[in-house]
């Protein structure tokens, strides 16, 4: 069963992301991406029914989905940053924003930090909140269905942010920010390098649950097929006893609060 390297752990911990290649087999990929157009409602071979710049689908149970979130490789990977049976496994897959070329300009094209605990209204996704211990998520994901080259709408990722938001967030406390409220502070961040989410269907980007990203236009041919779902924390993160070992998301968010 292959681990992460020492490197990936570091890269992980300083740029906030790890890329893994053939996290999930092509044939499976294929699998999902057929079940997704279906899904949308669109017909793959005829653009002219691609109407709309992103259709967002939610959870799958489907088993192709199960076998794409469950490879040894990933489950490895998620005891390394996450902490050993420090996480929920993973029966479905969500969400999905399936983005199509076109000239219509998609709206959610902004800065921002996936919340991961409900605030007052729990069936207000705005009002979800974020706070420095990165209650209830352990890692962003993004899952790579369809090959995505630059000009597909890759996601944007500004490096090594994850480190800067640990200073916002640790002020806030327990009950943390709101996601629009975080997304409005991230304007005080300085300027970082960015990179693109490019890769072969089966690639998984494995992210920091700080990690400023954004989607953007698409200006390619192809669609783009790309799942975001969350790996939810078991037991949560302790950042205050440095007398314990840390895994590394908890090493990121110390480092953040120290630099």
């Amino acid at each position: 069963m292959e681990q992460l390297s020492q490197e990936q752990i570091d890269r992980f911990i300083n740029d906030g992301f790890i890329k893994i290649e053939d996290a999930f087999p092509t044939e499976v990929a294929d699998t999902c991406r057929e079940i997704l157009w279906k899904v949308t409602g669109c017909d793959p071979n005829d653009p002219k029914t691609w109407t709309k710049p992103v259709i967002r689908i939610g959870e799958l149970e489907d088993e192709a989905f199960k076998t794409s979130i469950n490879t040894p490789v990933l489950k490895t990977a998620f005891d390394q940053l996450v902490g050993k049976d420090n996480w929920l496994s993973k029966t479905s897959v969500g969400s999905f924003p399936i983005r199509f070329p076109g000239n219509e300009l998609a709206t959610d094209t902004g800065w921002h930090i996936d919340a991961s605990f409900p605030g007052e209204d729990p069936t207000d996704y705005l009002k979800w909140r974020i706070n420095v211990q990165s209650k209830g998520r352990a890692l962003l994901m993004l899952f790579l269905y369809s090959d995505i080259t630059e000009k597909d709408a890759p996601t944007i990722i500004k490096v090594g942010s994850h480190l800067y938001v640990t200073k916002i967030l640790e002020p806030e406390g327990e009950k943390g920010l709101s996601f629009p409220e975080l997304a409005e502070r991230l304007e005080s961040l300085p300027e970082l390098e960015h990179t693109l989410a490019t890769g072969k269907a089966g690639t998984v980007y494995l992210c920091h649950p700080f990690l400023v990203h954004a989607a953007q236009q698409h200006h390619g041919t192809n669609p783009k097929f790309m799942a975001q779902p969350a790996l939810l924390s078991k037991n949560g993160f302790n950042i205050s006893n440095e007398e314990i070992p840390h895994c590394p998301i908890e090493a990121a968010i110390i480092k953040g609060l120290k630099s």
